[in-house]
């Protein structure tokens, strides 16, 4: 395997992880709106990520710094064509983060509440904008000889993106209402362990649609192997979240996940961004590519710091393992309480 393939591989993991990962954030935020009846259990839904959505979000800035140094024209273009969506995201986060610092500062009802409505709308919309941005991507855009995206903002917007889109959205919702069954206790588990449900049938509707078309657009048998994963890991989340067995029905969902990402970049290599007006002017994994010298240097470092960042999240993410319920939500928010 030559560098440059082995970087894009890489980089599909390094997105996989993240939407792994912050796919339930996503999930938790958005079902802080649907699932949870009042304050107290909004705010355990967000405790429940509260010790890990910002390490989560590592993966987001080590792919796209990845993305920068291993395939710096394909950065270029993507970042450059994707402007306004990946600038409304980018908004989206920052004051996601700033929802979840900011939210418990105050007593007051009308403060928390409208950070609350801030934490629902910034992981709703960059759920479905993920979506939009990664069929866009498969799918191809106007890319000239110049690698220069000529396309508009509206040309983003087709039928396949939008699809795209309100898969990822329904998709972390699921993943997220299944990490929420898992991470709480009482009637909130079950209330999402119900709504686990409905969100995985409408999940499997718009997922099987989506991977078929990509599939019957771009797709090869790689591709084909993974989009029966996809649908068998769906359905077995579905079975384990049935009778109770959350730990296997997340592992499940996080299988969804990681299938359904493996279908796009399997899909779409070797190309990194497909050209619609000419096949001869996409971005490839060759004509994309940095330096032999630069991939080598990247590959030492990624290395030797890969396995560190992996061991220390996983050590958090099993010292903060414990459910909690509005039991341990006490009476009046503390300052520091997150």
């Amino acid at each position: 395997m030559h560098l440059n393939d082995f970087w894009f591989v890489l980089i599909a993991v390094l997105w996989t992880g993240y939407f792994f990962l912050e796919g339930f954030d996503f999930g938790i935020g958005i079902l802080t709106r649907t699932l949870a009846r009042d304050t107290t259990e909004r705010r355990v839904l967000i405790n429940t990520i509260g010790p890990v959505w910002d390490g989560n979000e590592v993966w987001l800035l080590t792919a796209g710094g990845a993305t920068f140094a291993a395939f710096p024209d394909w950065y270029a273009t993507l970042f450059s064509g994707f402007y306004l969506p990946l600038l409304a995201i980018l908004v989206c986060l920052i004051v996601r983060g700033v929802a979840f610092e900011y939210r418990a500062k105050r007593t007051g009802e009308r403060w928390q509440r409208n950070w609350e409505l801030a934490i629902f709308w910034t992981s709703l919309i960059p759920a479905f904008l993920w979506g939009v941005a990664f069929a866009n991507i498969v799918h191809g855009v106007d890319i000239d000889r110049d690698k220069n995206y000529v396309g508009g903002f509206w040309d983003l917007l087709n039928p396949y993106a939008i699809l795209g889109g309100l898969v990822t959205l329904a998709l972390f919702t699921f993943h997220g209402a299944v990490f929420a069954a898992l991470k709480t206790v009482g009637d909130i588990r079950e209330r999402a362990r119900a709504q686990a449900l409905g969100l995985g049938l409408a999940t499997a509707v718009l997922a099987v649609v989506f991977l078929v078309w990509t599939q019957s657009h771009s797709g090869n048998g790689w591709s084909l192997a993974a989009l029966v994963v996809a649908v068998l890991a769906l359905v077995a989340s579905l079975a384990a979240n049935k009778v109770a067995r959350e730990g296997w029905a997340f592992v499940f969902s996080g299988l969804t996940v990681v299938a359904a990402v493996a279908v796009l970049f399997l899909a779409l290599f070797p190309d990194v961004m497909p050209s619609t007006l000419d096949p001869a002017y996409s971005l490839t994994v060759t004509n994309s590519a940095s330096s032999p010298y630069t991939l080598k240097v990247m590959t030492v470092v990624a290395a030797v710091f890969t396995p560190i960042v992996l061991l220390y999240q996983s050590w958090t993410y099993w010292v903060f393992r414990k459910r909690i319920g509005v039991q341990h939500i006490p009476a009046a928010p503390r300052p520091a309480d997150h």
